[in-house]
């Protein structure tokens, strides 16, 4: 695993567990707390595909985020 790979996952679970401690994270919804999950689940994942890529990242954070809508959205 390289730095720049160790470095990004890092940020982006760091990131992740921010978002989860969130105040406003109880006055969230099932469908917005999917969104966010997604979110950060797919930049990880994406960080962890693309090396560290900043395309990669946000890219996976923006498909992550989509794909955690519908999933929240089909628990509404």
């Amino acid at each position: 695993m390289t730095i720049s790979r160790l470095l990004a996952v890092t940020a982006s679970a760091i990131t992740l567990v921010a978002a989860a401690g969130c105040s406003t994270w109880d006055n969230m919804d099932s469908r917005q707390r999917a969104t966010v999950t997604g979110a950060g689940l797919g930049g990880v994942a994406g960080a962890v595909i693309s090396d560290g890529g900043v395309l990669g990242t946000v890219g996976g954070a923006a498909i992550g985020g989509v794909i955690g809508d519908q999933v929240g959205k089909r628990r509404d």
